[in-house]
């Protein structure tokens, strides 16, 4: 067997992977044969694995500098594919830089230099400024979301990264939308094509639901109560309407978490830490949380708020009817309402609003050990079902960083946990316990 098929077979042997489906597979044979590349894939069909596995296959082990820069328009972004390059664990390493963390910070991660650099063009182009890595042996670039990260907002930046690049050979560029011409300054030359965009689609429902009152809370409620105690994201547009949302959804006794922009990084990974693992089964966000997140399947996603443009529907649509899976995007109309002309079929459907049976709730713990500290999942579960009682049916997802946990258990147990864990020892690390 070939060096290279070996180590892609335990790589996805690690991953818990039988086989990559047939867009990674052409994307790996257009990676391998050209210089120039275009992947379009819907959000949730596993774009990131198709283009670091053949890109891992050109890393130098010798060189001691960053090879492959990947561009993203997101911090989320950027820390999920430091996160899956890390669970490849190929020998080589990756850092994600980006803004709201200090810059300080970067300038210690990137002395040891990363083979494969992840970042947001503004934090890129500030690294590149004040030369804290050279990018003279910087061959592969990614511009993963290509389609936002070339938005006007980022132009300048982008054609500053790319001018700074002068021996790039291989340009990757991957979209869940197939919505803008590339521009000159990407150097993109006869680019070969993979698209997936048509596959997958016949999987989504779009569904109207009329609210007779211009202000739609209400029948927001009702819908939400009609679909019952499964995981979806409600599109807003603006952060004050999500704050609007919010409020109305706790005084009905509906928990949520929030995610848009003007939050602190901390608090938008902690609401995608809850929403991954069932504290939360709504988050109500901005088209920040469109594309490029590592969340769950998701039965159901609601526009609260119509986007302004075709592909922003799109993508906020990917995040249901993912790989072939079935899914459904509520477009909330009120009654006099006119819907734009890029929603060509959206059924109307009469919903009641009787309550349905809810499950277990769940909250989520916070351990102040990671993996800086040796810790394992497997250490934290021990921990919980020997000294916490817990049954191993009551232990919910794990999440570990590199130096903190978060892991979700019943509400009911919660302060028992507390009393009996804070304070105990993982490995040779005394953690804290908290509920977050």
């Amino acid at each position: 067997m070939p060096k290279q098929l070996k180590t892609h077979r335990n790589i996805l042997d690690k991953l818990g992977i039988e086989r990559l489906n047939p867009m990674q597979t052409e994307t790996q044979v257009a990676i391998n044969s050209n210089d120039a590349i275009v992947l379009l894939s819907p959000t949730g069909t596993g774009k990131t694995l198709a283009f670091l596995l053949p890109i891992i296959n050109y890393l130098d082990i010798d060189c001691q500098e960053v090879q492959v820069l990947i561009l993203v328009p997101s911090r989320e972004l950027a820390i999920q594919i430091e996160q899956v390059t890390r669970e490849i664990g190929a020998g080589f390493k990756a850092t994600a830089v980006y803004g709201g963390r200090a810059f300080s910070k970067d300038k210690i991660e990137l002395k040891h230099r990363p083979a494969i650099l992840i970042g947001t063009p503004g934090r890129i182009a500030d690294h590149l400024r004040k030369e804290t890595f050279t990018s003279d042996h910087i061959k592969t670039l990614v511009l993963d979301e290509f389609d936002k990260s070339l938005e006007v907002g980022f132009e300048e930046e982008m054609t500053e990264i790319i001018l700074a690049l002068p021996q790039v050979k291989k340009r990757i560029l991957t979209s869940a939308t197939q919505a803008l011409q590339i521009p000159k300054f990407v150097g993109l030359e006869n680019p070969v094509y993979v698209d997936y965009l048509r596959d997958g689609l016949a999987q989504l429902e779009i569904k109207t639901i009329i609210s007779p009152e211009k202000d739609k809370l209400k029948t927001l409620v009702k819908l939400l109560s009609h679909i019952g105690d499964e995981p979806g994201i409600i599109f807003c547009n603006f952060k004050d309407t999500i704050q609007r949302v919010s409020d109305f959804l706790s005084e009905n006794n509906m928990s949520h978490g929030c995610f848009y922009g003007g939050l602190d990084q901390i608090d938008r990974e902690r609401a995608l830490i809850k929403f991954r693992n069932g504290t939360h089964k709504i988050l109500i966000a901005t088209d920040l949380a469109a594309r490029g997140l590592d969340i769950p399947e998701l039965k159901y996603i609601i526009h609260y708020q119509l986007p302004l443009r075709s592909p922003e529907f799109t993508h906020r649509n990917g995040r249901t009817a993912r790989m072939n899976a079935n899914g459904t995007a509520y477009v909330l109309k009120w009654v006099k309402e006119d819907l734009p002309d890029f929603i060509l079929s959206a059924a109307i459907e009469e919903i009641s609003a009787s309550p349905t049976s809810k499950t277990k709730s769940f909250k989520t713990l916070f351990i102040s050990g990671g993996r800086k500290d040796k810790i394992s999942k497997g250490d934290i579960a021990g921990l919980f079902i020997k000294q916490g009682n817990l049954s191993p049916s009551e232990l919910g997802l794990i999440e570990l960083k590199q130096d903190c946990a978060f892991v979700s258990v019943p509400t009911s147990k919660v302060n028992a946990l507390i009393k009996l864990l804070n304070n105990s020892k993982l490995k040779r690390k005394k953690v804290r316990i908290s509920e977050i």
